[in-house]
């Protein structure tokens, strides 16, 4: 068998992206570290480090102390060698991010997109302002990505159909990939809070679970095999539209609120409910939390009510999926917290053959914006950490 053209370049590749990867998970290393962990000799790994070092990748960062001789000296990956950007894009604000490659935030800004309907206007201001108080160009970003509430087209990567802003459809993401000069993602914003989840929650490392993001609206994210499951139009997880009994079936697809696991436990459900058990606050979340804090009487009986409810959607999902493990996130998954996961995992385990563990979201801060950047951190490393080798 003849030798394929180009191998040693394959190798180096394969060897620069293995050594930056545990750099970043390890680091910082000295050159006999990098090399005992990755398997290369000394010799190898130096002529490594001094071709990263050449494209400004690595950086000594410190020394280690050892016996006898000089101190070694200690790398890492230089954290302006690439910058990401992260966006959640709802219809009164939109949050922005900016990373730099070892995953650390370094600026995030809130901005009203004041009443305008112009995806490419929204998020080019969004990142222009983001970008400043980051004291990053926006030329240094080497990837963005973009959460919406939207459908998203697996296939074209573009929005199929978003209720809340109906100026996100077909031809936006070429449009904002022309206008901020680079690719651009745009994803469902539930999908990146399983992203989320698995690197930074309840599901950190692991490869099977679903998220249930509890809210205003409802959503479902799942994860199986280390992939997410967008369904074959981008469709898959949208929980609200789930029959269920006692509940009237949907005569218009267009609006949102007419499904029925959508009217078992949506924000005007829950609302209701919290009135009727005579509880008070602005928003649902202050509704759930305040029921939390104390569980007796009427509190009691309407967070009980709220798990069934919530446990029909579940076991749907359990019996069809058998997830081991459901997160529950949103603004009543987050403000119901552990108590109200004990309480639809027992639900749940009275009405279906399997019991799955139910938790509470873990991720800090904004899930999606937290996803968005994760996700444009992976695209960035693929194309910095597979071109240290010149043709």
């Amino acid at each position: 068998m003849s030798r394929r053209p180009g191998t040693p370049r394959l190798l180096r590749q394969l060897n620069d992206r293995a050594a930056l990867e545990l750099l970043l998970s390890d680091g910082p290393l000295t050159r006999a570290e990098l090399g005992e962990r990755t398997g290369l000799s000394k010799v190898t790994a130096g002529q490594l480090l001094a071709r990263l070092e050449g494209r400004g990748l690595v950086a000594p960062v410190g020394e280690q102390a050892g016996g006898r001789g000089p101190n070694a000296a200690l790398y890492g990956v230089v954290p302006s060698s690439a910058y990401v950007a992260g966006l959640v894009v709802l219809p009164d604000r939109v949050t922005a991010g900016v990373a730099d490659i070892t995953g650390e935030l370094i600026a995030q800004i809130a901005v009203d997109p004041n009443g305008h309907g112009d995806p490419v206007r929204i998020v080019h201001n969004a990142l222009q302002r983001v970008c400043q108080t980051a004291r990053v160009s926006m030329a240094q970003l080497r990837a963005c990505v973009i959460g919406t509430r939207g459908v998203v087209d697996p296939r074209t990567g573009d929005v199929r159909f978003s209720f809340d802003l109906p100026s996100w459809h077909e031809g936006v993401l070429a449009a904002l990939s022309a206008s901020l000069r680079r690719p651009v993602v745009i994803e469902n914003d539930v999908n990146l809070a399983v992203i989320a989840e698995r690197e930074h929650g309840a599901a950190r490392g692991l490869s099977d679970f679903v998220l249930v993001w509890a809210g205003i609206g409802q959503g479902l994210g799942v994860m199986f095999g280390g992939r997410l499951h967008r369904g074959s139009s981008g469709g898959a997880g949208e929980i609200g539209w789930l029959p269920v009994p006692g509940e009237p079936l949907p005569v218009d697809v267009g609006a949102p609120q007419s499904g029925s696991f959508q009217r078992l436990v949506g924000g005007e459900a829950i609302a209701g409910l919290a009135a009727a058990n005579g509880l008070t606050g602005d928003t649902i979340s202050e509704q759930v939390a305040a029921a939390v804090a104390d569980p007796t009487g009427a509190n009691g009986d309407f967070i009980e009510e709220v798990a069934g409810r919530l446990a029909i959607g579940v076991a749907a999902v359990t019996v069809v999926l058998d997830p081991g493990l459901v997160v529950l996130t949103g603004d009543v998954g987050r403000s119901g917290g552990k108590a109200l996961a004990v309480k639809v995992e027992e639900a749940v385990a009275r009405i279906c053959p399997s019991r799955p563990q139910v938790r509470v979201t873990e991720v800090e801060g904004d899930p999606v914006l937290r996803g968005a950047i994760l996700a444009a951190l992976q695209r960035a490393r693929e194309e910095v950490f597979t071109s240290t080798v010149d043709t």
